[in-house]
């Protein structure tokens, strides 16, 4: 059912934790399925991604994809990490089971929601 990737990001997952004064938080959940998603991002003055960490209440796939995503966004630009789709975190496990694409949307949601909310307070 699940690739040897989902796996393993499930098993030991990448970036687990919190930032303490992150630049930007993004919260999203899916009431269907109860999956909630908590990424933290530090930024740096040049808009790149040094630091990422989420929490994650959730099935093995909203795990495995919070865990990818942080990796595929690490040392990104902002706008390159906010254009990470969610077919691209599914494609980076190797798959994921069609009843379980709802929990790579989260992850591309909540990498969406932390960038905003950094750019918000930018704006500020």
């Amino acid at each position: 059912m699940y690739t040897e990737k989902v796996m393993d990001h499930f098993q030991n997952p990448r970036n687990v934790g919190e930032i303490e004064n992150p630049s930007g938080v993004g919260e999203v959940g899916n009431p269907t399925c109860g999956d909630m998603m908590t990424i933290y991002i530090d930024v740096d003055e040049n808009e790149i991604i040094r630091d990422i960490k989420f929490k994650t209440f959730g099935c093995g796939a909203a795990i495995a994809t919070s865990s990818m995503i942080t990796e595929l966004a690490i040392g990104k630009t902002l706008d390159e990490a906010y254009d990470i789709s969610k077919s691209q975190v599914a494609d980076a496990l190797d798959g994921l089971p069609p009843v379980k694409m709802h929990c790579s949307n989260l992850a591309a949601d909540a990498l969406q929601a932390a960038i905003e909310n950094y750019r918000s307070k930018k704006k500020e």
